[in-house]
């Protein structure tokens, strides 16, 4: 089994910073992609940032310019750095991990965190 434990969430004013982080442990043999989505009541799910094994980012167009998503490898961990904060950012941040475990390095399961509420006051 793996856990992913998120932190950084918090309350905010517009136009601040907050700091996500988010450790992947457990049976892991690598991780493939890394991520974060995030998610406000009455509405899906919907992608924030992810980052694969090789470095590789794909953003949402929301948050182009403004969030980072970063990862060290050796600890299992990703970031998320959120600059420029709006309103309308405010949500559950869940963190997502596909995971290759060490019993078949060629299978994947994915695995979510219990996600971490950031709200922005405007």
């Amino acid at each position: 089994q793996v856990q992913l434990v998120e932190s950084g969430g918090g309350l905010v004013q517009a136009g601040g910073s907050l700091r996500l982080s988010c450790a992947a442990s457990g049976s892991i043999f690598s991780i493939n992609v890394m991520g974060w989505y995030r998610q406000v009541p009455g509405k899906q799910r919907e992608l924030v940032a992810v980052i694969s094994s090789g470095d590789s980012r794909n953003y949402a167009d929301s948050v182009k310019g403004r969030f980072t998503i970063s990862r060290d490898n050796a600890k299992n961990t990703v970031y998320l750095q959120m600059n420029s904060l709006k309103s309308e950012d405010t949500a559950v941040y869940y963190c997502n991990a596909k995971v290759r475990p060490p019993w078949n390095a060629k299978s994947e399961y994915e695995f979510w965190g219990q996600g971490t509420q950031v709200t922005v006051s405007s």
